[in-house]
């Protein structure tokens, strides 16, 4: 037969099985068995499903695809078939691609599946993983707490040994400040001293001249007092010679 005729019949009953499919289940299992008996080239379109990752995912099978059972009764879907004018050959076909959609979507199913033996070994690995990590933070919690004891340790450190500057500044300015004290104190008490000595010197200096001017005062006033004494002598001596003369000039004849 030519490859031709051939392709066309594999065609038409692959129709013929979508339109039986879709009488006996609806349109949702023949849009699914159309899908799977189109060409691998009319699925390209179509990203495959990618497998969800989860902590050390394993490849786990839980019924081998020869030891699964189907979920409807084969014999009589191959009877059924061959009743709507499919010949047995078309039929079996049909029954396989079946058995493969059935397998693909328990594949699809059991990708994220596992086994209890699989989710006990799996739950052990998390336990073990959080066990590590607790530890991990335990050694991480104690390092930190190290690390902040030592820096409180160094910052306590730095910071006597700043206060211990700040003390010896701040008795270094004191110090100077009672020396400067001290000697401006000392200034001013020479400064009052030599004051007060150069006023003792120049009241000894008024007074020494006061007593001389009252010398010189006492010993003029003495001689004003003699020269007086002196004229009034005189005075009294010219007053007699005056009477005497004209006590005189009265007894003559005239």
């Amino acid at each position: 037969m030519p490859r031709g005729g051939l392709t066309e019949r594999r065609l038409l009953a692959q129709r013929r099985t979508v339109a039986c499919v879709a009488m006996r289940g609806g349109w949702s299992g023949a849009a699914l068995l159309g899908r799977a008996l189109r060409p691998p080239a009319a699925r390209r379109g179509f990203a495959a499903t990618l497998v969800r990752s989860s902590y050390d995912v394993r490849n786990v099978e839980i019924t081998p695809p020869e030891q699964r059972k189907v979920t409807f009764d084969t014999h009589a879907l191959v009877q059924d078939l061959e009743a709507h004018g499919f010949g047995k050959e078309q039929a079996e076909t049909i029954l396989r691609t079946l058995v493969t959609l059935s397998n693909v979507s328990l594949d699809t199913v059991y990708k994220d599946m596992v086994t209890q033996t699989q989710q006990e070994i799996t739950l052990k690995q998390i336990m073990a993983h959080l066990d590590s990590i607790r530890k991990d933070m335990v050694i991480l919690e104690k390092s930190e707490f190290a690390n902040l004891r030592a820096e409180n340790e160094k910052m306590k450190i730095e910071l006597d040994q700043v206060k211990q500057q700040l003390l010896n500044e701040t008795g270094k300015i004191q110090t100077d400040s009672k020396l400067d004290i001290n000697l401006e104190r000392s200034r001013v008490t020479d400064m009052f001293t030599d004051q007060e000595r150069k006023l003792m010197e120049v009241t000894t200096e008024f007074h020494k001249k006061d007593a001389s001017t009252n010398s010189v005062i006492s010993e003029i006033s003495n001689k004003i007092d003699t020269e007086i004494a002196s004229l009034k002598t005189l005075m009294e001596s010219n007053k007699l010679d005056t009477i005497r003369y004209l006590a005189d000039c009265s007894d003559l004849p005239m």
